[in-house]
């Protein structure tokens, strides 16, 4: 299959696995409101192609993703809109949990915020030796919506806390010891990895591959509308907007800067 979205592309890489790729590599593939939709797309069509069982999801350049597009949530004024990107963003991460298309991710690069959390959000995942994993939304006064309701799952009370209140960076192999991924490999061979594994997975009978990722995910919702209460809330923080507004200000003056010397 070939398919091409705004922030998404869709390949058929073998007999049943396709790779998605995030494809804003000027932007370290940073997620905005046209992204969230496209996963959501992406994968209902994956599910709906019939020669597809397993899917390999990366991203462009060398990042996997930075996490949010703060400058989209920068230009949120209310309450009622923060609200809705932050279920727009959880929804997205849900959607990839509840396909019945296994999903692997291989992370080939930096993966803040919204890139682990997408991560977790994955039925398996692997790693370049060159990736590195933070939550780093408690930097603008913010928490990973997902992250804190799915990491404990995945990585244990005690890593969870670290990462979200601490903003502290794993690099690939660290992540690995705490189960956040299941494989590292060489950058050259981290898709070929991917692939081959997404193979294995698409060689087994469908029917129980897709029941049971159903039962693994069957509680998969609880906790997200919490979290998306929680973290709307926390926007209305004045110190979150200060955070967010400085954060801005500089993104905006490192690319002007790069784009002088280019």
């Amino acid at each position: 299959m070939e398919l091409a979205l705004q922030t998404i592309t869709v390949r058929g890489a073998s007999d049943g696995v396709a790779v998605a790729e995030i494809a804003r590599p000027e932007k370290l593939n940073a997620m905005n409101h046209a992204f969230f939709a496209d996963l959501q797309r992406a994968l209902q069509l994956i599910d709906e192609a019939p020669d597809v069982r397993a899917c390999v999801l990366t991203g462009s350049g060398r990042a996997f993703s930075a996490g949010g597009d703060i400058a989209d949530f920068d230009a949120l004024t209310d309450a009622e809109s923060h609200r809705r990107q932050v279920r727009m963003a959880l929804e997205a991460f849900h959607a990839v949990e509840q396909a019945q298309t296994i999903v692997i991710a291989a992370v080939n690069g930096l993966a803040y915020g919204g890139g682990t959390e997408l991560t977790l959000a994955c039925d398996i995942a692997l790693a370049s030796t060159e990736a590195t994993f933070a939550f780093k939304e408690v930097t603008v006064g913010l928490m990973p919506a997902f992250g804190v309701v799915r990491a404990p799952e995945v990585i244990g009370r005690s890593w969870s806390s670290w990462l979200a209140l601490s903003g502290g960076e794993l690099d690939a192999q660290q992540a690995l010891r705490i189960g956040l991924i299941q494989q590292v490999a060489p950058a050259e061979r981290l898709l070929d990895e991917a692939i081959s594994l997404a193979e294995v997975v698409a060689s087994r009978p469908p029917l129980a591959v897709r029941t049971a990722k159903q039962f693994i995910n069957r509680h998969s919702a609880a906790g997200l509308n919490e979290a998306i209460e929680a973290t709307a809330m926390l926007y209305s923080d004045p110190l979150c907007r200060k955070l967010i507004k400085a954060f801005v200000s500089r993104d905006a003056a490192v690319s002007k800067r790069t784009s002088k010397a280019g």
